[in-house]
Parts: C-alpha cells; structure tokens; sequence
C-alpha cells in the first residue's frame, strides 16, 4: 500500500508587532487609599494609566528639584542689579492694582 504523501504546511506570517519599550526597574510605594483613588482620578482626567500618571508627575518633580538647585555664575556689578531688582517694591500699574483688588476663588 502506497504511503500518503506528507502535507507541508507553512506557517503564516503575522503582522510585525511595535516592540514595547523596555521597562528595567519598578519602583514600589505604599499609598493610603484616598491618596490612590486621588491620584486615580487625576489619571483618567489626563487620558493615562495610573503608571504613566505616576511617573510623569515623578519625572516633572525630580527636574524642578534638580533645577531649583542649579548654580548661576555672574559678575558681582550684574548680581548687585539683580538684587536690587528683587528687593524694590514693584511699580505700580493697572494690572497689578487689579490683581490685588480681586478675590482669590477659594474666598
């Protein structure tokens, strides 16, 4: 009796798939639960996963930390004019007049 002949199949080819990026570490915290649904909220507001809300708010805060710390060289003439800019009182203007006359919304 004659053998059947073996069917070859070839596997079919799947679209290429965007590599996800790669994540190295993870970072743990411990969060009372009204801090989570808090931060939670503020996630979905901003269209983004709780993960990403986190760490985009951690990455913002550790450049203004950085930042805040940044040393600016001068000249000692251009640091005396900076800081008499600082300490005079500001000129008075209509802008600044109807700054002060309004209520702050928490009032």
């Amino acid at each position: 009796m004659p053998t059947p002949a073996k069917r070859i199949t070839t596997p079919t080819r799947r679209p290429a798939k965007a590599k996800p990026a790669i994540t190295v570490g993870a970072i743990n915290i411990r969060v009372r639960p009204e801090e989570r649904t808090l931060i939670d909220q503020a996630a979905v507001l901003s269209g983004k996963s709780r993960s990403e809300f986190m760490l985009e708010a951690a990455r913002r805060a550790a450049t203004d930390a950085i930042l805040d710390r940044t040393l600016f060289r001068t000249q000692p003439a251009a640091y005396a004019k900076f800081q008499a800019l600082l300490d005079a009182p500001p000129n008075p203007n209509g802008r600044l007049r109807k700054l002060l006359e309004t209520a702050p919304p928490w009032e």
